[in-house]
């Protein structure tokens, strides 16, 4: 299963969901951003790889959809409800992906 993890620059929070979930269960996991500064933005590519897409905010799902709505109609979408509040790899953060994360997919303890 393909997953993407999207926040708005993708320097923490969807960075660290792509390095703690990249082969996990398999799972091949990439990660964007939907800013102009983003370190890699979210392109249409992205969309049409991924079988799930799990965004940080609503924001990241409503300028998915703003940009891409003819693509993203067919994918299956999660918010996460994320903050803002943490650096590249936190722990707190990752503690909070895994429990988030894990409600859709399954990942081991």
């Amino acid at each position: 299963m393909k997953l993407l993890f999207v926040c708005s620059r993708n320097k923490w929070r969807s960075l660290t969901a792509e390095k703690i979930f990249d082969g996990v269960n398999g799972y091949e996991v990439r990660s964007a951003g939907t800013e102009e500064g983003a370190r890699i933005k979210v392109t249409e590519g992205h969309i049409g790889w991924s079988d799930m897409i799990f965004v940080m905010e609503k924001k990241h799902l409503r300028r998915l959809r703003d940009k891409f709505s003819n693509k993203i109609n067919s994918k299956q979408i999660i918010v996460l409800d994320i903050p803002d509040d943490f650096k590249f790899m936190d722990e707190d953060l990752i503690e909070i992906l895994k429990s988030r994360v894990s409600e859709h997919i399954e990942i081991p303890e």
